[in-house]
């Protein structure tokens, strides 16, 4: 299946980029790199990955996924995933990014209170040793 990507305006500075496919490596996670980039040079700085049309995603696109969060760190902004399938879910939670970026069963869920400061999950308690 072809990678699309469709972008919606939330509110100004707010972009949910719906994705539908499968990523895998090479272009197809050049192309989400490339798609966030393009968000950023358009000043959307917090971006929601809406992932309910991903069926499939291997090591290199959580890789890819992992570095757009750092370039939108990098650019002041945040970033959330929504709506992921569940082995894709299971994906993320098995790599720990959803200890990097918060997961939401929905776009809209994504959306409340999204600011740049709001979107690190807290990390768990420290352990005494």
């Amino acid at each position: 299946m072809i990678l699309i990507f469709t972008r919606r305006s939330l509110q100004p500075g707010l972009t949910a980029l719906s994705i539908q496919g499968n990523i895998h490596c090479g272009p197809e996670c050049l192309r989400l790199e490339n798609e966030v980039d393009s968000l950023l040079a358009a000043h959307e700085t917090r971006i929601i990955l809406d992932m309910a049309g991903v069926t499939h995603a291997d090591s290199a696109a959580i890789g890819a996924v992992v570095r757009c969060l750092s370039k939108i760190k990098r650019a002041g902004g945040a970033l959330r995933i929504a709506a992921a399938q569940p082995m894709i879910n299971y994906s993320l939670k098995l790599t720990k990014v959803d200890q990097l970026i918060e997961m939401f069963p929905s776009v809209e869920l994504a959306a409340e209170d999204f600011s740049p400061s709001a979107s690190v999950p807290s990390a768990p308690p420290a352990h005494p040793a």
